[in-house]
């Protein structure tokens, strides 16, 4: 799923890259069959690397506290002043404020967002599986790097392979050891707070927000009134309105939705990949090859259709309706991530009669593939409005 461009984050942790630090790190700104059926926690188990190798006492990481979903993300590209923290902490409708460092990193070679957390209280605000699993938060305290599912699996990173992380210049090998995807898009990559300040990573200079009963957006236009000059606000995955089950009705367009002639367009460019590598992060001929939402973005752009870059966010292009509503020219989108359950982690083009054009993971080409069922939550019947919107 997913360079120089797939980085230039389009929603959550960076439209822009502001600064570049002293380990070339830029930072990012605002602009997630048989046998016995294996536990929750063998089922976590199989997505952390072996935590017993680290000399960690079992206290090094606090348990789980009360979780809280993350609404609203604020960045800057130095440390958040400390009255704006205090500020925000004491708001009206906040119910928790978890700082973090932020940036813009390569990991294994991917350019990526990188977070730098506290992993006894970061847990706090990821998906459940995730934030269920002590092993994977001792890891991190312990040095790993914990990326991404897809990251790992689409991408062929192995679990407990030692990677470079860092700026383009300055890096270190960490081991990764888990695949756990902390439910923010373009998030890849979490280490600790300490590994993040020997990188050279900037200090508390990000910020998620809880606020479970306001609406993250009223909450944000308010917020970037306070904010200080260069320090961004935006909404943290925003919900996609999945229709309700047995529905059978598909949204107005209202003139919104693409052309006969957008939709032929977008279908011959995706033809013309086929054949070409999937590569995580690839989105162009430049990186010689495409994942699955970097080959949605460049179809849809040769007619003329922004979209933003991964697949959590083109899922928010348009009308999310039933697969069983779905035209040629609609992504089909899944939610095959089992360290955060419902967020989207694939994304395909249907092209009619059971068969769709996708970029599947690392090993394999684009081409076309019959569509299969399991995991998947519908089609997005793209508006190019909105797409625009999104895309920022």
């Amino acid at each position: 799923m997913r360079k120089p461009n797939r980085r230039v984050l389009p929603t959550i942790i960076g439209v822009s890259v502001l600064t570049t630090l002293a380990a070339n790190v830029a930072v990012l700104v605002a602009h997630q069959d048989g046998g016995a059926k294996p536990s929750r926690a063998d089922r976590s188990a199989r997505f952390v690397a072996a935590s017993g190798t680290s000399n960690l006492s079992p206290n090094a990481v606090a348990p789980l506290g009360r979780r809280l979903t993350p609404h609203v993300l604020v960045a800057a590209p130095s440390t958040l002043p400390a009255d704006l923290v205090a500020k925000v902490r004491a708001a009206k409708g906040v119910q928790g404020v978890e700082l973090v460092d932020a940036v813009q990193g390569m990991v294994g070679g991917k350019r990526v967002g990188l977070l730098g957390v506290d992993p006894s209280t970061f847990r706090n605000y990821t998906p459940k599986p995730t934030a269920q699993s002590d092993a994977l938060w001792r890891n991190v305290a312990a040095g790993d790097v914990a990326i991404s599912f897809t990251m790992g699996s689409d991408g062929g990173v192995k679990l407990g392979s030692q990677v470079p992380v860092g700026g383009r210049q300055n890096q270190s090998r960490l081991r990764v050891g888990a695949y756990a995807t902390m439910g923010i898009s373009d998030v890849d990559a979490v280490i600790s707070h300490a590994n993040a300040q020997a990188l050279g990573m900037p200090t508390g200079n990000a910020m998620l927000i809880s606020v479970p009963k306001t609406k993250p957006a009223a909450f944000v236009k308010k917020l970037r009134k306070a904010l200080p000059k260069g320090t961004k606000a935006v909404e943290v995955n925003p919900e996609i309105d999945f229709p309700k089950a047995g529905s059978g009705t598909v949204p107005t367009s209202h003139g919104q939705v693409m052309t006969a002639s957008q939709v032929q367009t977008v279908i011959r460019a995706a033809y013309t990949r086929l054949g070409w590598p999937y590569v995580w992060g690839g989105e162009s001929e430049a990186e010689g090859g495409y994942d699955c939402s970097g080959l949605m973005q460049y179809a849809f752009a040769r007619a003329g259709i922004r979209l933003p870059r991964v697949a959590a966010d083109q899922a928010r292009a348009g009308w999310v309706i039933p697969y069983a509503k779905a035209q040629p020219g609609d992504m089909l989108i899944w939610a095959n991530d089992p360290t955060a359950p419902g967020y989207i982690s694939h994304i395909a083009l249907y092209l009619g009669n059971g068969k769709m054009l996708a970029a599947p993971r690392t090993g394999t080409v684009v081409q076309i593939q019959n569509v299969y069922t399991r995991n998947m939550r519908g089609a997005v019947r793209v508006s190019p409005q909105q797409a625009a919107r999104i895309a920022g």
